[in-house]
């Protein structure tokens, strides 16, 4: 297993770096985040994703494959750094760290670099708050095979490590444009893609309303919802039904109802 230097020590400037990363200001300041987790790397590297550094431990490896991904991500020119269990521990964000941290560059797409497919099925992801949901929707998209993640105005950003983590590295797999909400509208209406908000206020169901055409699903923060640009913007409006107590459901499970209802309705088509 290729190996370029050993870290044994906690207080090596290159540890304080990778700690760093956690921080918002730092990722932007220096163009670079964090991707721990067996599956997160894998994926990374599977989508070319390029890798500047790889930080591994191999008393903390889950398997036997980590040490072939280390290779592969060697060859694609990452540098391979061994720690002892005590460096990565430092570094790791994670209970059970399992032995792999990489440093690498965010997923960086515009608008302008999306190529839809005819009846595209897309998610807009308003101001989401927190990195679990907003991972979540990544997953569920990956899952259902949408074409594209927007995210707008954002209120976490996409190369938050606890973003990638929640995604279980399929951030890497689609893409995913940051962008502020007057320009998605305008490239949305640019590309004849209609836009269906989700808001617990619209008279018709998901379920009723027809998700086989090319959609752009929107959900907002649980707390307020989608804002008056959207509704206002919106071409269809479409609720989950409630019955008990509660007024939502979290926004990455109601995503996850909305592109899997799509899924079922494209399915069922000729």
């Amino acid at each position: 297993m290729k190996c370029d230097a050993s870290i044994q020590s906690a207080a090596n400037p290159r540890v304080k770096d990778v700690v760093r990363l956690r921080r918002r200001s730092h990722r932007e300041k220096t163009g670079l985040t964090v991707v721990e987790g067996y599956p997160e790397l894998t994926r990374a590297e599977a989508n070319r994703h390029p890798v500047h550094t790889v930080f591994f431990c191999p008393t903390l490896f889950q398997g036997t494959n980590e040490p072939a991904l280390i290779e592969r991500c060697a060859a694609a020119g990452a540098e391979a750094i061994e720690c002892s269990p005590a460096v990565f521990a430092k570094m790791s964000y994670r209970d059970r760290p399992d032995g792999l941290l990489a440093v690498a560059p965010p997923v960086r797409h515009s608008l302008g670099d999306l190529a839809l497919p005819d009846a595209p099925l897309l998610v807009v992801a308003e101001s989401i708050e927190k990195p679990g949901n907003l991972g979540t929707i990544l997953r569920s998209a990956d899952g259902a095979g949408a074409d594209a993640v927007l995210v707008c105005d954002r209120c976490t950003d996409v190369s938050n490590p606890n973003v990638i983590r929640a995604s279980i590295g399929t951030v890497f797999a689609l893409p995913v444009v940051e962008a502020d909400t007057a320009d998605t509208l305008a490239w949305l209406r640019a590309n004849h893609v209609a836009v269906v908000a989700a808001t617990p206020d619209a008279e018709r169901l998901y379920t009723e309303t027809d998700l086989a055409g090319g959609i752009a699903l929107v959900v907002g923060t649980e707390q307020v919802g989608l804002s008056r640009p959207w509704l206002a913007a919106a071409d269809r409006r479409v609720r989950i039904p409630m019955h008990g107590q509660a007024d939502s459901l979290n926004v990455a499970q109601a995503a996850t109802l909305l592109l899997y209802e799509a899924v079922r309705q494209r399915a069922a088509r000729p």
